[in-house]
């Protein structure tokens, strides 16, 4: 489907939220299972689909996306610009925190100032303020945002930050979040506890303000063993999983007692080289084995060789048993600016060599693609396809598969020297700021750029096309941005996603483009 143009006009809460029939369940309990790796509890310590699903049945954001990506209101209940650097928000009234304290304009504040600031973050959030100038409250339930610059993106960037509380937050580091003692939100559920790479336990929580809950208590399970995953919801020990095994997606189609629900997915699984080096790359060698003086990725043509040498209609069939989708950008079709001259690149393996060869690589030379293992499905067999293609153009690779954990804490010191990871791009601007802008804190770009990819040429058209408050005008800005990319190729971009889910029989289920699984999406069928 078409999603619909951001919209600057202001937006209106809907008039009550229902109370649900099914509400009322008593000790009505669900388990959850799902393969991504949870890093924290934090809220803001890594901008990562896992962390953020969980983090949604704790905290809420001001403004909300629903299953289709469409703004809905949050803790504000509506928006408006005032000016091209100037946004008002009302917030919601009567909204109080999991202990019980109310919810006002200063917790929003004080969340500004934490967001991009979290000590050891592996990829923060401050990308999506990078154009706060000063934020003001004139009452405890308005927010004024004061930017640098025009910012159409505002409301979609604030969708991303969860809100937290300043008199728990405070002084509160990302261990105390994981502990439970700053964990106070104001959305469905309440922290019981949580084991990292276990479980993490929750409750409903009565006071929030959000439609009451089916769920009494929830089991957030992490399973990243897709037979396991799959087992376990045979066996009835879990109630929903993600990211079912794609071999395993007709079987369980078959099975009475479970129902398999798919949606087309936001995240594209791609491949960046590393930029923060001019010498030796790590992994990176000659065919003796001996480190490469200098960063072979620097070449452009290095790049181009690689990028073409990929056949991406083979890759979705051999490594995605063909529930994927090939693609050449970093936005999903049926995503507003998803650029529709932009496919994937055509596969050229004699192209491939002839670049190599002008590139001073007539013979090749070996890396190692480094991936996790357990963050999207067949995350290491996409990676092992790859390297077979690689191979066959000259470039001799070997894969190194990594739990997450891992994979996201080396990635953010620059140890890989290629790597292959994945996004989700809700809007056209979402992944340069985050992904390809120049690393810089003090301006709040690039804050996951862990390849440290620098261009001003690019940085100039990304900050050209980030202050065009006309709609038209920013997403053809965008289509520029995308094809620009396509030439300098400082990522390969791989495939789109297809997401599914497994859910017992009396379940139903609202899938999400940004492949969350969460409670709140999941009822008793006849609710």
């Amino acid at each position: 489907m078409t999603l619909p143009l951001p919209r600057r006009a202001i937006v209106a809460a809907t008039a009550g939220l229902a109370a649900s029939t099914h509400a009322q369940a008593q000790g009505a309990s669900l388990t959850i299972a799902i393969g991504g790796s949870i890093t924290s509890v934090d809220p803001h310590f890594f901008n990562a689909g896992p962390n953020n699903m969980l983090a949604s049945h704790i905290f809420d954001p001001l403004i909300e996306r629903d299953a289709d990506t469409v703004l809905r209101p949050a803790l504000a209940t509506e928006w408006r610009a005032l000016s091209d650097t100037l946004w008002e928000l009302k917030l919601r009234q009567g909204v109080t925190w999991h202990d019980g304290r109310p919810f006002t304009a200063d917790d929003v504040i004080f969340t500004f100032s934490r967001a991009g600031n979290v000590p050891g973050s592996p990829g923060g959030f401050g990308s999506f303020m990078r154009t706060f100038a000063r934020t003001e409250a004139p009452d405890p339930h308005t927010i004024r945002i004061h930017t640098s610059r025009p910012t159409p993106t505002l409301p979609q960037d604030l969708a991303s930050i969860f809100i937290v509380s300043r008199h728990v937050g405070e002084g509160a580091a990302t261990e105390d979040y994981n502990s439970g003692r700053a964990a106070v939100g104001t959305s469905a559920y309440r922290l019981v506890s949580h084991r990292p790479g276990d479980r993490t336990e929750l409750q409903r929580a009565e006071n929030s303000w959000r439609e009451p809950e089916p769920w009494a208590r929830v089991s957030y399970r992490f399973i990243s063993n897709d037979t396991a995953r799959t087992a376990a919801l045979l066996a009835g020990d879990i109630d929903v999983i993600d990211q079912i095994p794609l071999t395993d997606v007709p079987r369980l189609r078959r099975e009475a007692r479970l129902t398999v629900v798919e949606k087309p997915a936001i995240r594209l699984v791609y491949i960046q080289p590393d930029f923060s080096r001019t010498g030796a790359v790590p992994g990176v060698t000659d065919n003796a084995g001996n480190p490469l003086p200098a960063n072979p990725f620097l070449d452009v043509r290095v790049r181009r060789a690689l990028n073409m040498a990929i056949n991406r209609q083979t890759l979705v069939q051999a490594a995605m048993d063909g529930l994927a989708t090939p693609s050449g950008q970093w936005l999903a079709r049926g995503i507003w600016s998803h650029d529709p001259q932009t496919t994937a690149p055509a596969f050229d393996l004699d192209g491939a060599r002839r670049l190599l060869a002008e590139a001073g690589f007539p013979q090749g030379f070996r890396l190692t693609l480094t991936t996790p293992n357990d963050r999207w499905p067949n995350d290491a067999r996409t990676a092992q396809a790859v390297a077979q293609m690689w191979t066959r153009a000259g470039v001799q690779t070997q894969i190194d598969a990594v739990p997450f954990a891992s994979f996201s804490a080396r990635s953010a010191r620059q140890e890989f020297g290629i790597a292959q990871t994945s996004w989700g791009s809700i809007e056209g601007l979402n992944f340069p700021v985050n992904l390809l802008q120049t690393f810089n804190p003090q301006a709040r770009t690039g804050a996951s750029n862990s390849r440290r990819y620098s261009n001003p040429e690019f940085d100039a058209m990304v900050d050209r096309a980030s202050m065009m408050m006309n709609d038209a005008e920013r997403e053809q800005a965008t289509f520029e941005i995308v094809r620009w990319t396509a030439r300098e190729v400082p990522y390969f971009p791989l495939l789109h996603l297809t997401s599914f889910w497994g859910l017992r029989r009396g379940l139903r289920m609202e899938a999400r483009y940004d492949e969350r699984t969460t409670a709140m999406g999941i009822r008793p069928a006849t609710s």
